[in-house]
């Protein structure tokens, strides 16, 4: 995935290669039968494709900006993971008090804390349709994942083990009602977030209203042709290339912001999110933090090393 790094143009522009090539034919098409055997009766009034093309200007910016709402909330959601994971981290630091000695309340609340992270990284790649297994031995005991192995949503599944933790946390008499409150309201969120994800990844971005668009495209870049001709000749040609390439790429841009959990370019950076999280807790906990072991770590990232000291 692409963070701050520019989109290459190659990339873009394979996304509508097919669709150029078409427009290319078509345009030379076009001019030949207007230049080599003088049929000049197909022209047509620019303002024809200028009035159709200013409507579909408009359901681009309409459909472009609905798609940047869907990323950008998938966004927000996720930037609410990272605050909701550093605050239970904390509780888990500043609440959880063992009368018996301090090594279980040290193996309790890293326990629960690198759970967290597994957690952030199953939901990851749970969105995008990756195993979301793989990677969590390094961070969850053998028997979470014998556990969590027989759900079909990890990421519920090591919600339930944070909860049954919390619970005999407070059993133990390690934390009171109030404290324990407190870090369950926490846990809550990540359920509404997860929830939230979900209902973004599952509902589908209105058929109907892009094949409506689309159409509506195609026939303006059926038109500019006949209304450029006349004016420009041959010169129509990359004329049209220009134009009909400039509206395909917001309309593929669109389609792509509005599924921002297909691990795409456009995605939400959840990978990048993650590791922010697993740097990030693991200093809170006092440990070391080396970038080259993280769960989804390239070979490029890994020739750099990160240390609590």
């Amino acid at each position: 995935m692409l963070l701050k790094d520019n989109v290459p143009v190659k990339y873009m522009f394979d996304k509508i290669k097919v669709e150029v090539l078409f427009v290319t034919l078509y345009a030379v098409l076009i001019a030949i039968l207007y230049n080599n055997f003088h049929i000049t009766r197909i022209s047509i009034p620019i303002a024809v494709p200028t009035i159709l093309g200013t409507v579909i200007s408009l359901l681009l910016a309409f459909k472009s900006n609905q798609a940047y709402d869907r990323w950008w909330e998938a966004r927000t959601i996720w930037g609410a993971i990272v605050n909701d994971t550093r605050t239970l981290t904390r509780q888990l630091l500043t609440f959880v008090d063992d009368p018996y000695g301090a090594d279980n309340e040290k193996a309790f609340c890293e326990r629960m804390a690198k759970r967290q992270i597994a957690w952030c990284h199953a939901l990851s790649r749970h969105l995008r349709g990756h195993d979301p297994l793989e990677g969590l031995e390094k961070l969850i005991s053998q028997e979470d994942i014998d556990f969590i192995s027989r759900y079909n949503n990890i990421p519920l599944a090591l919600q339930e083990l944070q909860g049954v933790d919390l619970r005999n946390a407070f059993k133990l008499g390690w934390i009171n009602e109030f404290q324990q409150v407190q870090i369950d309201n926490t846990l809550t969120s990540f359920s509404n977030e997860m929830g939230g994800c979900e209902r973004i990844k599952n509902t589908v971005f209105p058929v109907t209203y892009s094949v409506y668009i689309r159409f509506a495209l195609f026939l303006f870049i059926l038109l500019l042709p006949f209304g450029l001709i006349e004016f420009f000749g041959v010169v129509e040609v990359p004329l049209v290339i220009a134009i009909a390439s400039s509206f395909l790429l917001i309309e593929k841009m669109a389609v792509h912001l509005q599924d921002p959990f297909e691990n795409k370019p456009t995605d939400t950076p959840t990978t990048a999110i993650c590791d922010t999280i697993e740097r990030d807790i693991k200093q809170m906990l006092k440990e070391n933090y080396r970038q080259d072991e993280k769960l989804s770590g390239t070979p490029a990232q890994k020739s750099k090393m990160y240390y609590v000291l």
